[in-house]
């Protein structure tokens, strides 16, 4: 009876994808709460057929060099900037995601970071806990209104459709730059503009596009001058499109009222980072696709592309396509 491939997953995953994996594989698992370190994950890639990888974990020329069996890289997010892809398609190793099954998901968390900014959610709570509320008073901890206001959505993609979607309930106006979605965009009635116009214009921004070289530091010191006074900034694409340092001169010099982010740049934060302890500034553990349902699924998506890599088979999502036309 020929062995079990051997596959390395690099945290503990839910239930049920684990065991479409055990059934046909060896399974060994970091099983620990931080990522693995550089030196073990190294040589658990020497001697794995298959990976599961998440965002933490950079799988770049070094890891696959040492890895001399390795016929799949599943990664457990709809991201891949921790994957050098190039050199993966030079490996002939394709290279997995999770698109689609967390849409709904995050365009939830973003808008639920969007109202929790402009309604000052957080610091609400912080004033009840620390004994502060001895009465109603008329100027309060006032927010901002999200009923009318104009949303600027930055990567007009599924997510960010999702997110204009919710937005149009509320009676908001949507801007966009970037994505090519002509649909999408007809379907909420956002109106195209370049970056500089929508930064003007916009009462909040939330942030949805991939991490690139291009977008990297997409938002500096320069476009957070260009904002609102008023202005609330979302983020739960990635935290490196976000300049951390302008943005902290920005909120703490009133050249926006407040920002909101599901990612951070580093990641984690600090806890002792000057973001972590603004009061016009929420953060949180990158919680976008953090629910049961969707964990789960993009458990099962990883697994069927890991499972599929395995017995030779193309990816059912696959973000170098061009490995299949390399052997």
């Amino acid at each position: 009876m020929p062995a079990k491939p051997r596959v390395y997953i690099s945290r503990m995953i839910p239930e049920k994808p684990l065991k479409m994996i055990e059934a046909a594989c060896e399974v060994h698992i970091h099983d620990e709460d931080t990522p693995p370190p550089r030196p073990k994950l190294l040589d658990e890639l020497a001697q794995a057929d298959g990976v599961i990888t998440m965002l933490t974990e950079r799988i770049d020329k070094e890891a696959l060099d040492a890895a001399p069996k390795l016929k799949v890289i599943s990664n457990y997010a709809v991201g891949y900037d921790n994957i050098d892809i190039k050199a993966a398609t030079k490996h002939h190793i394709p290279v997995g995601n999770t698109p689609g099954v967390l849409t709904e998901t995050t365009a939830d968390q973003a808008f639920a970071l969007l109202l929790a900014a402009a309604r000052r959610l957080v610091e609400g709570v912080e004033y009840v806990r620390d004994n502060q509320w001895q009465t109603w008073n008329p100027i309060q901890l006032l927010g901002r209104d999200i009923h009318g206001a104009t949303l600027g959505i930055i990567g007009l993609g599924r997510i960010g459709y999702a997110v204009a979607k919710r937005a149009k309930g509320f009676g908001m106006k949507i801007l966009y730059h970037g994505g090519s979605n002509k649909d999408f965009a007809k379907k909420v009635d956002a109106k195209k503009v370049d970056l500089e116009e929508l930064l003007k214009k916009s009462d909040f921004i939330s942030i949805h596009t991939p991490l690139t070289e291009k977008t990297r530091g997409l938002i500096g010191a320069d476009e957070l001058n260009l904002m609102k006074e008023t202005a609330i900034l979302v983020n739960t694409a990635r935290g490196g499109i976000v300049n951390s340092d302008a943005l902290v001169d920005a909120l703490k010099n009133g050249k926006i009222s407040a920002a909101a982010l599901d990612v951070t740049d580093p990641e984690p934060i600090a806890a002792d980072h000057p973001l972590v302890n603004m009061a016009n500034c929420i953060v949180v553990p990158h919680l976008g696709s953090a629910t049961w349902q969707t964990r789960e699924r993009m458990g099962i998506i990883a697994a069927e592309n890991l499972l599929a890599g395995l017995a030779g088979k193309r990816l059912p999502h696959c973000v170098n396509s061009k490995v299949y036309q390399t052997h």
